[in-house]
């Protein structure tokens, strides 16, 4: 009988899309946490849940094609099973997909025979007419299956029954093996017996495989000193005698991924019945979405959509949320001076740490709120992947990876959230450039003062005005994918020269979005982890920003005299020194940079609520605004270095000081250049 007392430990694995994580949700609920893999930029989710008489702990293993080990995300996952040794492996698979699927069950159960198959999305392969035979597949593969639609809870219990049967051993496993080959099976064998007398912590035969194909991943928790000498010898004659029949390291490893392949496909020819088109619908739909006349005015056409709908649906919101945040802070006040607290430290603490923390949260998180679950509404439907694809060309010219598309799109939301997402690249070179190039992806710090400048000195009258403003920021975000692109191919030929490496990219199947979880996942994950950070700088920037105010010399504060010091430099690039000023004191959070502009315009010690676009108007052009000013400040927004909490990112992704600094100073001078341009033209026409 096993041990009754002891936690299981329990490995969740399958392909990218296929609702690993729905099933993880579903057994685990709210008894998870996340983290970083050991040693490697990989983030995953564990979880504890009850299975009969069993406590488990569930680990959500990355979502990978293959446990070979190519990128971080496939050694994590083999190295958990490999070293970890779970007590279970369950593989979740795609039922529209299985035979692809099928790749990284067998690979798992040569691992280990513990394995337990849930074939997922049941209810999408019954509506495109595919029929699972799921008994036949079970016993092909020598270990249990189940059939499942997790997002319905369907077959959930099921799969809690067969785990607990696996764990007590009341399921017979003997799994499958893959044949390679009379060649290469002869030379496996004995090499196998040879390792079945060494204690290793994996299964012989596939410890074989991989030393014959020369695996670095393998060999190198493969320790020589702790095996006879006469081993090392036998894996040299069979690997010479293989290269004589010209059987080299390369040649070994892609017979056997052909091999693994070959048998994926006569278990899927055997168990699955495809209809003549099962997926005819979606190609449809691609067809239109991703076409080469129709697919980029699309995405640009939704980009828009989304937009509009953010900057429509978050005025009221914000405006609430201000009114409610700087009433509260009045309430703050009297209650700090009934404590008989000195006046200084009263208007320290409110006029200058709340008061920004306020403007920060009021203008920050409603329309957060509003873009992050539309964006992760496209995001479950299958359609950003798609873009990702749209965008691929574009960035293997620069010499990037397509990938950068979809980090850019995270980058909308928040750069943060972008540089985080630039995980998903697998190689350090590309990865690096598409973290150093997604601060010119507009975010939602800088839309607030770019969408106030567009309304007043850019915009037409009308019903049609919001429309303007929407089509008007779309060419912003368009401008910074041109910069984007730029840079990427100045740094790729340059400072991070490289040859691009191709990527694999799943286009799932189209699918309702699950509108409750989406709300959630977009709410917790992306929009309070964004807020939470861009809080914890704004404080601070406060108690900064009321210490230049209140600090005089000469009779005039140091903000007005750092202003007036900058506004020399400024005028070349076609602002005036408090726009200036306001971007760099603006450094914790972009989104007090108008404030921060009114607070020195009118000499005021504390930061400045924004009037109404009529108002603010008339205060600014009377301070020598024109469009021009208002152009130069927005491509000095879209061109600048990122905040803090950006440059907290970049430094914990990067863990290079150097690549920091450079990750600030590169778009600085990209945005120097830029509007010192731009006034210059303006001056000679």
């Amino acid at each position: 009988m096993p041990e009754l007392s002891r936690e299981y430990r329990i490995a969740l694995a399958g392909n990218p899309n296929v609702g690993k994580s729905t099933v993880f949700n579903a057994l685990t609920g709210m008894h998870q946490h996340t983290g970083n893999w050991a040693g490697k930029t990989v983030t995953g989710a564990e979880g504890t849940f009850s299975c009969g008489t069993f406590s488990c702990l569930l680990t959500d293993l990355p979502g990978t094609y293959t446990l070979r080990a190519g990128s971080a995300e496939e050694q994590a996952a083999r190295d958990h099973i490999c070293y970890t040794r779970p007590d279970a492996v369950i593989v979740v698979c795609d039922a529209c997909c299985l035979e692809r699927n099928l790749n990284l069950v067998l690979q798992t159960i040569e691992l280990t025979t513990h394995v337990l198959v849930c074939v997922n999305l049941l209810d999408e392969a019954q509506h495109k007419g595919i029929h699972i035979d799921l008994p036949k597949l079970e016993e092909c593969l020598g270990v249990p299956v189940i059939g499942m639609t997790a997002r319905n809870g369907e077959g959930l219990d099921d799969l809690k029954a067969r785990l607990s049967a696996l764990l007590s051993g009341e399921e017979h496993c003997p799994g499958t093996t893959i044949p390679y080959g009379e060649l290469l099976e002869s030379r496996l064998q004995v090499l196998t017996d040879l390792l079945s007398e060494q204690p290793l912590t994996v299964p012989p035969r596939w410890a074989a495989l991989r030393l014959l194909e020369q695996d670095a991943g393998f060999t190198a928790h493969f320790h020589p000193d702790a095996a006879p000498p006469h081993l090392f010898l036998h894996i040299t004659e069979l690997r010479t005698s293989l290269e004589q029949l010209g059987w080299d390291a390369r040649t070994i490893s892609d017979h056997i991924i052909a091999c693994t392949v070959q048998r994926a496909a006569e278990l899927a020819a055997a168990c699955v019945r495809l209809p003549k088109a099962p997926d005819a619908a979606d190609r449809r739909l691609d067809r239109f979405l991703m076409g080469r006349k129709t697919g980029i005015p699309v995405m640009l056409l939704l980009l828009a959509g989304i937009l509009w709908l953010t900057m429509i649906g978050a005025n009221y919101p914000s405006e609430l949320l201000s009114r409610w945040l700087f009433s509260l802070g009045e309430f703050l006040r009297d209650a700090l001076s009934s404590c008989h607290l000195p006046a200084w430290t009263v208007s320290l603490l409110i006029d200058g740490m709340y008061r920004v923390l306020a403007w920060v949260v009021s203008v920050m998180l409603p329309p957060m709120a509003i873009f992050f679950p539309l964006f992760t509404l496209l995001e479950d439907a299958g359609y950003l992947p798609r873009v990702a694809f749209l965008l691929d060309s574009g960035f293997r010219r620069a010499g990037a990876c397509g990938k950068q598309g979809l980090t850019m799109c995270m980058g909308l939301g928040c750069n943060a959230c972008g540089v985080t997402g630039c995980r998903i690249i697998d190689s350090p070179r590309e990865r690096l450039i598409a973290i150093l190039t997604n601060v010119f992806t507009p975010c939602n710090g800088r839309f607030p003062l770019m969408i106030s400048l567009i309304g007043m000195f850019l915009t037409v009258g009308g019903a049609a005005g919001t429309i303007w403003q929407a089509l008007a920021l779309l060419l912003v975000i368009v401008c910074g994918t041109g910069m984007t692109l730029l840079v990427s191919r100045l740094l790729s030929r340059t400072l991070l020269r490289g040859i691009p490496s191709s990527f694999l990219l799943e286009l799932p199947p189209y699918r309702p979005p699950q509108v409750g979880k989406v709300l959630l996942r977009s709410l917790l994950d992306r929009t309070v982890f964004v807020l939470g950070r861009a809080c914890s700088v704004a404080a601070p920037a406060g108690l900064l920003i009321w210490l230049l105010s209140h600090w005089d010399i000469g009779g005039t504060s140091v903000l007005l005299h750092l202003a007036q010091a900058l506004d020399p430099f400024a005028q070349w690039l076609g602002m005036d020194g408090s726009i200036l000023l306001a971007f760099f004191l603006a450094f914790p959070a972009n989104e007090i940079v108008l404030p921060l502009i009114l607070m020195t315009y009118l000499s005021q010690g504390v930061l400045t609520e924004v009037p109404d676009l009529a108002t603010l108007h008339s205060v600014l052009t009377a301070h020598g605004w024109t469009w021009m000013t208002a152009v130069c400040t927005m491509t000095f927004s879209l061109l600048h270095f990122p905040c803090s909490t950006t440059m907290l990112t970049i430094w914990k992704e990067t863990k290079s000081l150097r690549w920091t600094l450079f990750a600030a100073v590169m778009p600085t001078v990209c945005g120097i250049c830029a509007c010192f341009l731009l006034h210059g033209i303006r001056l000679l026409l």
